[in-house]
């Protein structure tokens, strides 16, 4: 394996695959893989790819400029993109045959327009808010409906999905989950009985692939499930109670290791303090390259066996571990940040995790591993 002088993240493919796998064999559905965000930091060409590889029938991503990247990279499978403001170029989104997510009356005018111009019938999926209160139509639900049968029967577009999105599925059984879904249904009868058919519903996300059976519908959406993480370590459990195996493995390699006196002040600020003597390293990576610079002492690097914290604060480039005096951790050797050199990614008793590192920074494992930047190189393996 080709490595990188600095900092790398390894994504094994093989573990996206087989997640995917997991997790539609227990639910008995197809799976839209979710590979918005640079397929959530693990890359994605490579993932999407994967993924369909792994079985996964559709593809979701947020932003327009994300599908067409994947259809110029030859990827065929449908694909639907959900954050599209009406300036976007639905022309451009018809003609590669990219499914576009309806939230308003006024998108839906704006896609008509382009079906005209594109001289094809667009594809869209409805979106309706069943209680998220952020995308998709909610007071205007039966206008659009209405506006969209007109269309659909005018042979403008076509109308391929009913979708929402659940605001508290990682909350196994509360009330409000079932109130959604009950919405959500409410909101697709409204659809049939305007004579709006479709080949998919789908309100599913990773949480309620895992808990929630009966709002499985036509396709289940995976998003952070697929990458091996869990979508509430609290609530759910961590991704070795969910039989997931995460995929990316995060290291950085020790710029500089030395010796430092009891006493010494550490990084900007001074906000840590040596108690000993002892051995510090500089980890060439930082809040440049996704480390989070609120970052505590609770996360680290692994070094060999051994599990040294962060002491002082996350600069743009580097960080400080402590090493502990008796450390034979030289310049040049990998810390792992995420994981370990056996890609053992999940058991937090032996190497930090996402877990771990968003319990540090009072965040989410999403935003851990989304965050990493563009100049940590992804390689591929699996």
């Amino acid at each position: 394996m080709t490595t990188h002088n600095r900092a790398e993240a390894i994504i094994d493919l093989g573990a996206i695959k087989a997640n995917i796998k997991s997790l539609m064999a227990k639910s008995g559905k197809p799976a839209l893989a979710v590979v918005k965000a640079d397929a959530y930091g693990h890359g994605l060409v490579p993932v999407a790819r994967a993924a369909i590889d792994g079985g996964a029938t559709w593809l979701g991503v947020a932003l327009l400029e994300e599908a067409l990247t994947l259809r110029a990279n030859g990827v065929k499978a449908p694909i639907i993109a959900w954050l599209t403001p009406i300036s976007d170029d639905f022309v451009a989104a018809i003609a590669n045959e990219i499914d576009i997510a309806i939230p308003s009356r006024e998108h839906l005018q704006a896609v008509i327009a382009a079906s005209h111009d594109a001289k094809r019938v667009a594809r869209i999926h409805l979106e309706m808010d069943s209680g998220m209160s952020r995308g998709g139509a909610l007071l205007d639900w039966n206008e659009l409906l209405a506006d969209a049968a007109d269309a659909q029967a005018a042979g403008k577009i076509s109308v391929v999905g009913i979708w929402s999105h659940f605001a508290r599925a990682d909350e196994p059984g509360h009330p409000f989950n079932f109130e959604q879904r009950q919405r959500f249904l409410m909101g697709v009868e409204a659809a049939r009985e305007k004579g709006i058919t479709t080949e998919v519903i789908h309100l599913s996300n990773s949480a309620a692939t895992i808990n929630d059976p009966d709002s499985h519908f036509d396709v289940v959406r995976l998003g952070i499930a697929m990458y091996g993480l869990s979508p509430d370590v609290t609530t759910m459990g961590d991704s070795r109670k969910l039989s997931l195996k995460p995929a990316m493995t995060l290291r950085a390699r020790i710029h500089l290791v030395k010796e430092i006196p009891a006493g010494s002040q550490v990084g900007y600020g001074g906000t840590a303090i040596t108690k000993v003597d002892t051995k510090l390293a500089v980890i060439a990576m930082g809040y440049a390259d996704g480390v989070p610079r609120n970052a505590t002492s609770n996360v680290g690097v692994l070094i060999g066996n051994k599990m040294s914290p962060i002491i002082g604060r996350v600069s743009m480039d580097q960080f400080v571990v402590d090493l502990g005096k008796e450390s034979q951790a030289r310049a040049g050797d990998w810390a792992y940040l995420i994981g370990s050199e056996k890609g053992d990614s999940y058991t937090s008793d032996t190497c930090y995790t996402a877990d771990s590192w968003a319990a540090a920074c009072g965040t989410i494992n999403y935003e851990i591993v989304t965050r990493i930047g563009p100049r940590v190189a992804r390689l591929y393996i699996g």
